[in-house]
Formats: structure tokens, sequence, C-alpha cells
């Protein structure tokens, strides 16, 4: 059973150096070399999906990004943790996430671009599209959680969400049908310090893990720039509820290094040295140090993972660019499972009106 604290769980400290802790650091004994490396090329992949599609809506051909720089550990770790008939339920800001669940590249931007109403086949990589209405996936976690513990499924559904949302009523809705009915589902909280420009101190006077321990969740905070921490905790939680064990809460304390959305400056409401402070605990320069001082670091390996991370990143732009707008009345596609009359009805209303138009 995952537990019930709210001190940092760290294994790795920025410097590169191991944490001897001998209740979590077991948890990752059979993490090899390899397996580090693919880690360390993870990471790097999702910051250069992040790079490139922020590139690529300030050069206006997308409506809209929210960066994940500086949450790469907190995603990678999670993702490597669960199993693959695990279900995830995400936010909007889980593209390292989508990554490892075996979103292509080619897929990621297809929302953000507006030329469909999702990035790729949830069904397919057991993930969800990106959630927009803050905190909703949350009761969506608990409620599919819920459903499968009832068929019997042995699995866990995980749910994605920042600081912000745990100031939303669904979230504690949430929390409290899945402390009730014991639901098998894993609350991972990525604690980056910012909601928009509302610091996490005004959104809660307690660490955020322990308000899952006032509903009878067992609660933990993690250091979330630390990718071996971050995956012990949550192999740890999703064993839990797949054992039937109930639900559990994880905060992984990191930092939003970017800006909110492409939409949003954070130079207005953040200090640059408060920023700097964080860059200096970067997740993916601290398991680079790990890799150099347990000899596991060449200049062979580093050209490697740059090239894997260029041919994502110009797989994403060449199908962002390369993406059709849709016709308009396929507006209408894809909004009930069978068919509508009032659907139908707006659509002729709306073919009506755009012929109209072009009279």
């Amino acid at each position: 059973m995952p537990e019930k604290t709210t001190y940092p769980v760290q294994l790795v400290q920025p410097d590169g150096r191991r944490v001897h802790d001998r209740v979590h650091a077991p948890l990752i004994a059979d993490i090899d070399g390899d397996t580090l490396r693919e880690l360390y090329t993870d990471m790097v992949i999702a910051r250069r999906i992040d790079v490139e599609a922020t590139a690529l809506q300030r050069q206006g051909q997308l409506g809209l990004w929210p960066p994940l720089l500086g949450q790469e550990a907190a995603q990678i770790g999670s993702a490597h943790a669960l199993h693959p008939d695990d279900y995830v339920f995400c936010s909007y800001r889980e593209a390292g996430v989508a990554h490892v669940r075996g979103v292509p590249p080619e897929q990621q931007t297809r929302l953000w671009r507006g030329v469909a109403h999702s990035c790729w086949d949830a069904d397919a990589v057991k993930m969800t599209n990106p959630a927009i209405v803050v905190g909703a996936q949350g009761l969506h976690a608990t409620g599919y959680a819920y459903a499968a513990q009832l068929e019997g499924a042995e699995i866990a559904t995980i749910a994605y969400f920042g600081d912000g949302a745990t100031s939303q009523g669904d979230i504690a809705e949430a929390l409290g049908f899945a402390a009730s009915w014991g639901a098998p589902v894993v609350f991972f909280c990525q604690n980056n310090h910012w909601a928009i420009s509302a610091p996490v101190r005004v959104q809660s006077a307690t660490p955020l893990a322990a308000r899952a321990i006032g509903y009878g969740i067992p609660g933990v905070q993690v250091d979330g720039n630390d990718v071996l921490a971050v995956l012990a905790v949550t192999r740890q939680a999703i064993d839990h509820a797949r054992a039937g064990g109930g639900p559990s809460f994880i905060e992984a304390i990191t930092y939003r290094m970017g800006p909110h959305t492409t939409a949003d400056d954070p130079t207005r409401y953040r200090t640059s040295a408060e920023l700097e402070l964080w860059q200096r605990r970067d997740p993916i320069d601290r398991l680079r140090r790990l890799l150099e001082r347990e000899g596991l670091w060449n200049s062979d390996f580093e050209q490697q993972v740059a090239a894997r991370a260029d041919d994502v990143a110009g797989r994403l732009r060449s199908a962002t660019l390369a993406m059709p707008d849709p016709e308009p009345e396929e507006l209408f596609e894809h909004v009930y499972a069978t068919p509508h009359p009032l659907i139908e009805q707006e659509r002729r209303e709306y073919l009506a009106y755009l012929e109209g138009a072009r009279s």
C-alpha cells in the first residue's frame, strides 16, 4: 500500500548522485543501464516535441499549444510505470505521456491545429485525448475505474492533472467517490507551482498530497524532476490499484519552465530568479548526470538521441503542415455515437447558411 507521506521521495539528487532509500529504491531494482538510457531518450524526445509544437504555434501553424517544458520526468517516469492495459485520462499537457503510450508524432497536433475533434484513437493506445475542461478527467477516470472493477478487470486507471485542478469541484468529487467505492484509480497531480498566474500557495494551505489523506486516500509527494523516484512511486500506486487496494494520490513536485499555454506571458507574474532556480533542477540534466556517473554516457549515445529527437520533430512538423483543412460539414461528425435528430437539423441549417453566404 502506498505510504501516507508528505515529504518528497527522491532517488536521484540534482547532481546525479543516487539517494539510498530503503523503501522506494527496491521498487526500481530492475532498472538497468539500457532502461536508464531509454528513460533519458524519451525525456529528450518529449522536450523536442514540445519545442517543435511551440515553434509551430509561434509560426501560425497551430492555434494553441500547452508546453510541458520542465515536466518531462514527471510524465515519462509515470508513463513507464503503467501496464499496457491500464487506461490514461490526461489533461491537456501530457504530450510526453502520449509519446510513451505509442501516439505517433504525426497525431500529436491535430486538435491544436483545429482540423479535428481529437488527436488520436483513444482505444488504440488506452489514453484519452487532451481534456480542456480543467479537472473533468478526474471524474472520467474514476468512473472508468469503478466500471472496470465491477466487471472484474484487474487494471488501473490514472488521471493526470495540475495543481490548479485541485481547486476544481470535479477533482474533489472524484476523490470522494473513489475513496467511498474503492475505485482503482491513481490521481497523478503535476504540481508545477502555477495555475496560469495563481501560485499553488493560494490554492491550498496544506500540501496537496495531504488533502488526499483527508479523503482517506494514501497520498505521497515525490520529486517530480527525478524520473526514477516518479517511476517508483507510480509503480507502487499502480500495483496497489491493480491488486484491489483502491485509489491513491501522487503529488509530483515539478515546475513549468514555459508559459501555461502559448497564449500566456509568465514574465508578468513570476520572477526570473525563480525560473533560474528551477532551471538548475532541470530533469533532463539530472538524468544525464546520473548516466555520466554510472559510465552510461558517451558521444555516440548523445548523437543517437539527438537524431531520434530530430526525426520525431521532423515527422511532427511535416504532418502538421500537411494536415488538410476539414470541410465545414465535418463539424457535425463524431459528435454522438449514433445519429441524432438535432445534429442532423443543425447540419442542414448550417449547410443552407453556407450556400446562402456563397451566393
